[in-house]
């Protein structure tokens, strides 16, 4: 099985191990666990991590995450995921930031539903597979104004929403 690198680092191939490789996407992994699975309920084993903490705090919590999560997305996109897998990860996301968005619900949502930790889980796989297809820079501008526009769209729900509520408690 060959080493999944971008083009420009083919000539390495054959003197990289699989762990090495691993390690370029370590920062993936730690940041998918901080948002999703960094801390621990005290006497079980349901973890939890920032995204369902920041999605406490309206409209701002939600999009910060989203935006983090996009990033990963990015990085991804970036070290050679297939356009099924981008497309993959977005729909995690998607339902990530839209169930997530909505009072009480999403809150309970987050706690239960980790994209990041999906994402990473179908890039491992999808390197396991041996499927990697090369940098992606054409995709990368697409994925990037896919998420603006999730972005622009949560943000202008999440005013409506406010407006509506602060007319209705007036």
């Amino acid at each position: 099985m060959e080493t999944a690198l971008p083009n420009k680092y083919s000539r390495l191939r054959s003197t990289l191990s699989p762990a090495e490789t691993d390690a370029r996407l370590r920062w993936v992994d730690h940041v998918a666990q901080l948002m999703d699975s960094q801390f621990r309920l005290p006497g079980t084993n349901f973890r939890f991590g920032l995204d369902p903490l920041l999605g406490l705090i309206p409209v701002v919590g939600e999009l910060g995450t989203f935006a983090v999560s996009a990033a990963l997305v990015l990085t991804m996109v970036r070290h050679g995921a297939s356009r099924k897998v981008v497309v993959l990860m977005v729909l995690n996301i998607l339902l990530d930031t839209v169930v997530g968005s909505i009072p009480v619900i999403g809150n309970l949502f987050d706690f239960a539903y980790k994209s990041n930790e999906r994402n990473v889980r179908l890039l491992r796989r999808h390197y396991g597979e041996a499927r990697y297809q090369g940098s992606g820079n054409g995709l990368i501008l697409l994925v990037v104004l896919a998420l603006l526009g999730i972005l622009v769209l949560v943000g202008w729900a999440s005013y409506e929403l406010f407006r509506w509520a602060w007319a209705y408690f007036q």
